[in-house]
């Protein structure tokens, strides 16, 4: 599975963002798409994930009732998207993929940075 984040910017505190990842590769519906980001300094979190086949989304409580992620199959795009975002929303916005039942994302997009100023 190849990825290809994109959409990410400069953005003021109570904003909105729209990360978009574009997917490729066989057997998709394998797959578990998450988002995760890591900013300066602290570790990496997995803010969503999404099953491919099903639907199926997680999220971080940090994130909870302000993000949505999406998929959508004949587009093969995964969307973050960042509602009512916060200072401590700044960081690099991976998206990954893993087979289902896998702990770790092995397959990953390059990171997109979101930075929302106060």
């Amino acid at each position: 599975v190849q990825l290809q984040a994109s959409g990410g910017g400069l953005v003021q505190a109570g904003d909105s963002l729209t990360l978009s990842c574009r997917v490729s590769g066989r057997k998709l519906s394998w797959y578990i798409m998450g988002w995760l980001r890591q900013a300066p300094g602290k570790q990496r979190e997995a803010v969503a994930s999404i099953r491919w086949s099903g639907g199926i989304q997680k999220y971080a409580d940090s994130v909870k009732g302000r993000f949505i992620v999406s998929r959508d199959k004949f587009k093969n795009t995964v969307d973050l998207q960042m509602n009512s975002l916060k200072p401590e929303d700044t960081a690099l916005y991976y998206c990954a993929a893993k087979v289902h039942g896998q702990s770790d994302y092995v397959n990953w997009g390059q990171g997109t940075q979101v930075t929302v100023s106060s």
